[in-house]
């Protein structure tokens, strides 16, 4: 469902049906039986926290790489299954859909969770307060002919696509020593466990994605 309009036609949608509400079984009729691809776009995005009615807003080509990048348990920290993703036509586009969702928002601006890392946070992208205000602008650009990606689904489908790495990976990140150490006392051993934690959230099967050597390690089985 492709959008032809121009962007001023874009935003005007936005404001006129701001009343309307996302459901998540509006979503899931967005996202249909369509095939997700992953690679080559860039999305708007909000990432609402697990316990509260706080978001961060904004842009990404990779929105794995992003979410990921916020917080080494980003797949318990936030609520995958309220976060929405909307398909941009390019990255200037995906900008100025960031700046349609968070437009007005200001006085609900909070600070980032001390959680969050620093680097990857951002000072002006997080509300608090917004939840109910978002759906209705998100449900707006779907009107407007926007692809509504539901996050959870999105990102399983782009952590599944990058899991042919896995085997290796854990491999070279954990040490015979590490691989018998079922504590994790070593940042790497919590850096391979936050990964394969992430695939289970995302209902990825390991088994045949890990070596059993490092599987056994991760499901804490005896050498």
């Amino acid at each position: 469902m492709a959008f032809s309009g121009t962007r001023k036609g874009r935003r005007h949608a936005v404001a006129e049906v701001r009343h309307a509400w996302l459901t998540d079984s509006d979503l899931q009729a967005l996202a249909g039986n369509e095939v997700l691809a992953t690679d080559g776009r860039c999305f708007a995005y909000v990432f609402p926290c697990q316990w509260e009615d706080h978001c961060k807003i904004g842009f990404s080509g990779d929105p794995l790489g992003r979410i990921s990048a916020l917080h080494p348990r980003w797949f318990e920290f936030f609520a995958l299954e309220r976060g929405v993703l909307v398909e941009a036509e390019s990255e200037r586009d995906a900008r100025d859909l960031e700046l349609a969702l968070r437009e007005g928002l200001g006085e609900y601006n909070a600070p980032a969770p001390l959680a969050i890392r620093v680097p990857a946070g951002g000072h002006t992208e997080w509300f608090r307060g917004v939840e109910a205000e978002l759906g209705a602008r998100v449900a707006a650009l779907a009107c407007a002919g926007y692809r509504v990606r539901p996050l959870h689904g999105w990102l399983r489908v782009a952590l599944e696509a990058r899991c042919d790495r896995l085997y290796e990976w854990t491999l070279s990140q954990l040490s015979a020593d590490e691989l018998e150490d079922r504590l994790d006392r070593t940042p790497a051993q919590r850096r391979v466990r936050d990964v394969l934690d992430a695939c289970v959230a995302l209902d990825i099967d390991l088994a045949p994605l890990v070596a059993p050597v490092a599987l056994g390690w991760y499901r804490r089985e005896p050498a």
